[in-house]
């Protein structure tokens, strides 16, 4: 059985996709940018980041489940000189010793002109 999540405390789809989906006794969230459930979009790459990770934890204990949970995450970054910046807000939102395995890439161009966008996949 497959079911879809969805809260008001994260920005709706902006295309034909959910906030994330449970299946196998995982959450897979759809990738996430950095802005507000009201559409606004912070300028800074610390800010995008921090709105991003949260509208997941939000998404996550929508689907039952918490960012402790979270076995893998996977970053797209508009620029790799941005990195470090963005680990250090990674790193508050995750427990030192469990972190996730994750992967990191630079792209050309996100959604919204964005600078950030993380997606996950937890434990439910």
């Amino acid at each position: 059985m497959i079911k879809t999540v969805a809260t008001d405390k994260a920005p709706g789809a902006i295309g034909p996709y959910s906030q994330a989906k449970i299946v196998g006794g995982f959450v897979f969230t759809s990738g996430q940018l950095g802005m507000f459930p009201n559409g606004m979009l912070p300028s800074s790459i610390q800010a995008q980041t921090t709105q991003s990770l949260t509208n997941i934890k939000n998404i996550l204990e929508a689907a039952g489940t918490s960012m402790d949970k979270v076995v893998k995450t996977l970053v797209f970054i508009k620029n790799m000189d941005d990195f470090g910046k963005v680990n250090e807000v990674y790193g508050t939102f995750f427990k030192e010793g469990a972190f996730p395995a994750r992967s990191c890439v630079e792209v050309a161009r996100l959604p919204k002109d964005a600078l950030v966008e993380i997606e996950v996949i937890a434990e439910v």
